[in-house]
């Protein structure tokens, strides 16, 4: 099938506080931004009820309400936002080849990825719901943990990331109940033995949830199990925690762009460029210490500088 190939001079891929940023700054600069919003118009944020850490809004916003602002502030420089996300990339080239939807082929003097990363959920049905109705399943301790001040908390998982966020609950919520599916953690021995030494802590190792409990959209509780005796209990919770890591969105670049182990994107420190020249890479699609609104949007806008920088030597 034959289609007419488009030439972008500035291509973002993702929609989230990185893109969006990303956009405005490129727009500014006469780059022409076209901005391709992904399987997840706005990143992560849509699934995020109350976001009270960005600055700039004293009264807080809805994490849907906050991607819309930045849409409309982005598309208000003239930032063609569309539906659809990229399905395949060439980098080999001079030319910056994507195709959109497996269909339509673009070819972009620059690309900035700002693809985000994906939460891992244990995908039972009951933590499924309580997170879409945003009353007490969160995957950020940083992000929502304000929200349970002075309240019992559940955390998920084993490793430092799980660790930190234990530590970082237990210093707002009155007690922290950590589950660990195994009989140890896989947390640096500095890490666990932080949390190991927090009073408010309680760690329950072997034991994996079962189901969120709750009354209308609101978690009161969570009942778990321990694998080796298969005993089942409930534990009184407000809010339940996952820790069990972080999947970026990056796959599809991966023939092409430096990743570590893990798919994050390798970038040149200080810097948004990755080691293809022209292609430059911003948010949790690189971003595994942060992973918050403010610094993607930090991210966003050196992308598109760096993309102006990049430009402006070929010309």
């Amino acid at each position: 099938m034959s289609q007419e190939i488009e030439k972008i001079k500035c291509l973002i891929i993702g929609s989230g506080p990185a893109g969006y940023t990303a956009a405005i700054y490129a727009a500014r600069a006469n780059m022409k931004p076209v901005m391709y919003m992904g399987m997840q118009p706005g990143g992560q944020l849509t699934t995020t009820n109350e976001v009270e850490n960005f600055p700039g809004y004293p009264d807080g916003v809805s994490g849907p309400e906050m991607m819309m602002q930045l849409q409309k502030q982005a598309e208000r420089f003239e930032t063609d936002v569309r539906n659809g996300w990229a399905t395949k990339v060439d980098f080999s080239g001079d030319v910056h080849k994507v195709w959109v939807d497996e269909t339509k082929e673009l070819h972009c003097e620059t690309v900035i990825i700002a693809t985000g990363a994906t939460a891992k959920y244990l995908n039972i049905p009951s933590e499924q719901k309580y997170l879409a109705a945003g009353g007490g399943v969160s995957a950020c301790a940083v992000c929502d943990g304000f929200f349970y001040k002075n309240q019992e908390t559940v955390i998920v998982g084993a490793g430092d990331s799980a660790c930190e966020e234990a530590h970082y609950l237990s210093n707002i919520c009155s007690k922290v109940t950590m589950l660990v599916r195994s009989e140890k953690f896989r947390a640096s021995q500095i890490m666990e033995d932080r949390v190991k030494n927090t009073p408010n802590i309680e760690i329950l190792f072997n034991t994996e949830t079962v189901e969120v409990l709750g009354e209308n959209d609101l978690v009161t509780g969570v009942k778990v199990k321990n694998t080796k005796t298969n005993e089942e209990k409930t534990i009184p919770c407000t809010g339940f925690f996952l820790a069990i890591g972080h999947k970026p969105n990056t796959d599809v670049f991966k023939p092409y762009i430096e990743t570590d182990e893990v798919g994050y994107i390798k970038n040149i420190p200080g810097t948004s460029k990755t080691n293809v020249a022209g292609v430059f890479v911003c948010g949790d699609a690189a971003d595994k210490t942060y992973r918050q609104a403010i610094t993607a949007a930090g991210t966003g806008c050196m992308a598109a500088l760096d993309a102006e920088r990049y430009l402006a030597s070929k010309h």
